[in-house]
């Protein structure tokens, strides 16, 4: 399973021609690409649902694919639409405040995300006291092999200075200054091109499993 270039070619076409005529001319494509998503992600649900015991395979698919209209209400950028097409996958499909998936196509930027992305203010505190009383094992799974190999942890959404209860000489203050907690890999669009396309986002999920398991386990104590 993989994504068309088609699809690539559409996007970088829309992004080159963001406004409603346009994308109103071109809607028959626009479904087609949608439909070639479609069936990339739910190839990613049913591998999921193999690899993590919380997402059901019989999750309606609708619930994962984001749509493609950008909520222009407070935003200066005033296009209607974006230009990449995307799916989060968690129990709960796309809308969870619980550790999940992400997947993000977009020519020259697609990446697979997994963790919990700016996490309520109960479950931040209670991911920074897991990381407090257990950071041999947290250091442990972001220094193991198959996880450095497929991911690496995103430290750009962060505090400029410690959080309230932890010193800034705190050992771990490089992780508890996260406001997310959250790892990625990008893809080049060679690589999403090739048939093994959704097998390779999935071996990237793979390795997150232990750290996925860290996030559940500091939210579900609490």
């Amino acid at each position: 399973m993989n994504i068309p270039a088609s699809t690539f070619n559409f996007l970088n076409t829309l992004k080159e021609n963001n406004n409603r005529e346009w994308f109103n001319d071109n809607r028959a494509v626009y479904e087609k690409e949608r439909e070639n998503f479609i069936e990339f992600a739910q190839h990613i649900l049913t591998g999921l649902s193999k690899l993590d015991k919380r997402i059901s395979a019989d999750l309606p698919i609708s619930k994962c694919v984001f749509r493609i209209y950008r909520d222009i209400r407070f935003s200066k950028d005033k296009t209607p639409y974006k230009d990449y097409f995307s799916a989060g996958f968690s129990n709960t499909g796309k809308s969870t405040n619980l550790p999940g998936y992400y997947v993000h196509i977009q020519r020259g930027k697609s990446f697979a995300t997994a963790g919990l992305w700016h996490p309520e203010k109960e479950k931040l505190a209670a991911i920074r006291q897991e990381i407090d009383y257990n950071s041999e094992q947290f250091r442990k799974i972001l220094n193991d092999g198959k996880f450095k190999k497929h991911l690496s942890l995103d430290q750009d959404d962060k505090l400029k200075k410690a959080p309230s209860g932890y010193s800034v000489d705190h050992p771990d203050i490089e992780f508890l200054r996260l406001k997310s907690f959250t790892a990625s890999q990008f893809y080049d669009d060679q690589v999403l091109l090739n048939k093994n396309a959704g097998d390779i986002i999935l071996e990237t999920f793979s390795a997150s499993q232990d750290f996925q398991e860290f996030l559940y386990e500091a939210i579900e104590e609490h």
